[in-house]
């Protein structure tokens, strides 16, 4: 195993999807697969570095194999099993999504710890995860410590590589926290087989904090986290299930319930003449994809108790304090979207100078304003419906290069067509690199 994660440390490419392999070949010579998401780029480069670590390392025998549709056919032999003797012994796949149900079901590396840091907006850097996984059984597992909530899409499955624009989704970053992370227990694993195929997340994580929830952003600024230590006295129930018995596609949803964010609160007593204000949001999501497309859609509604009072209290939290105290709070939120890209490299196989570019589009609408009590009056600038169309060029499996161009509608739902209110309009363009360092 130090054998192949020195290749991976050698490569600085994120293949670093590690089974258990190393076979020896009839040479004597230590046999290496290494099997990646073949595209536009070829695999010139890795044969070349490949050549260049057996010349180093005599003792090691390397076979790269190369595939448009390397997700999928890695899937297939872990699913048929040891006897197939046809593993990987380092694996690079573009769906995230897989990794996750490889690493359930024991096939890849059996990971200790983890943890992934990101620079948040205005340079502070965030622990997204820090835990302790213990592999049991392919049906049940446990991980503790600072977990993602797998709330929504873009929660479940927040990579660059995962979606389409230069930022994560609009509607489900405004209304829902994003990267939704919070310490907790959890419980998972994968059940069924063939086109029954499932895998299912329960948690039990710190609640999130009413003092944050404000018009604009409904719960979204409700994360615990601002100071040193979370308040657990109404903790988060998280459940999701996901389908994933058909090759390239995965149907899942995904329920959120605390039962009174307002005992979570910085002061005990700020919600005392309130009652209590419980949160329940739902969430339904969809991916395709195979060599030629992929599409995503997803749907999240969110149902928050006590809305009125609970804007009465946070109006009048203190203005030395680090929210917004913007009200009123919305009883009801809502946020639906699609998007769908096409890889024109898939048109011209075998073609290596075509680059592997997904033009795609995107349609979005959210409102974290969508509906209040009857004594309160919603904020009609809040409701936003948004296009956006770019590009995304794949210049390495794990290194894409975006461009995109933004209209959002203010005021109305309609899909096409203006609101009352001035249109904004955008032009976006970034780069993002996802890899993933592990060590046994």
């Amino acid at each position: 195993m130090k054998k192949i994660l020195a290749i991976v440390l050698s490569l600085l490419l994120g293949l670093t999807f590690a089974g258990c392999g190393g076979d020896d070949a009839n040479d004597g010579r230590t046999k290496i697969r290494i099997s990646f998401f073949k595209a536009g780029f070829g695999d010139a480069w890795l044969q070349a570095t490949a050549a260049e670590y057996e010349k180093l390392h005599p003792d090691i025998d390397i076979i790269i194999e190369g595939d448009e549709s390397m997700d999928d056919l890695v899937r297939a032999r872990f699913q048929a099993g040891p006897q197939s003797r046809n593993y990987p012994d380092i694996v690079s796949v573009t769906n995230y999504a897989y990794y996750h149900e490889f690493v359930r079901n024991g096939y890849l590396e059996n990971l200790d710890s983890l943890y992934e840091t990101e620079v948040e907006k205005g340079g502070e850097v965030a622990i997204e995860q820090f835990h302790i996984t213990r592999l049991i059984v392919p049906q049940f597992n446990i991980r503790a410590g600072h977990i993602i909530v797998p709330v929504g899409l873009t929660n479940a499955h927040h990579e660059p590589i995962n979606f389409f624009g230069t930022y994560r989704p609009e509607g489900e970053t405004t209304i829902l926290p994003s990267t939704w992370h919070e310490n907790g227990l959890e419980f998972f694993g994968s059940f069924g087989k063939g086109y029954a195929s499932f895998d299912y997340q329960a948690m039990i994580v710190a609640g999130l904090n009413a003092n944050g929830f404000d018009r604009n952003t409904w719960i979204a600024s409700g994360k615990q986290g601002i100071f040193e230590e979370d308040n657990f006295t109404s903790p988060g129930y998280v459940a999701r299930l996901d389908y994933k018995g058909v090759p390239g596609l995965r149907i899942g949803a995904s329920f959120y319930y605390c039962a009174d964010a307002g005992s979570n609160s910085d002061k005990a007593d700020t919600y005392s003449s309130t009652g209590k204000i419980p949160v329940r949001i739902y969430t339904a999501d969809a991916q395709y994809r195979n060599k030629y497309v992929i599409a995503r859609a997803n749907m999240v509604y969110g149902n928050l108790g006590n809305s009125a009072k609970l804007s009465e209290a946070n109006t009048k939290l203190s203005n030395k304090s680090p929210y917004s105290r913007i009200t009123p709070i919305a009883k009801n939120v809502v946020s639906y979207a699609a998007e769908a890209g096409l890889n024109i490299s898939a048109f011209f196989k075998g073609n290596k100078k075509v680059p592997v570019i997904y033009p795609f589009a995107r349609y979005e609408y959210y409102n974290p304003q969508e509906k209040g009590e009857a004594s309160q009056i919603m904020e009609k600038r809040c409701q936003v419906s948004m296009w956006t169309a770019g590009l995304n060029w794949y210049a390495l499996p794990n290194l894409v290069v975006k461009a995109d161009y933004t209209t959002r509608q203010i005021g109305t739902n309609k899909v096409f067509g203006t609101g009352k209110y001035n249109s904004e309009n955008e032009f976006s363009i970034g780069i993002a690199y996802i890899g993933w360092f592990v060590k046994k």
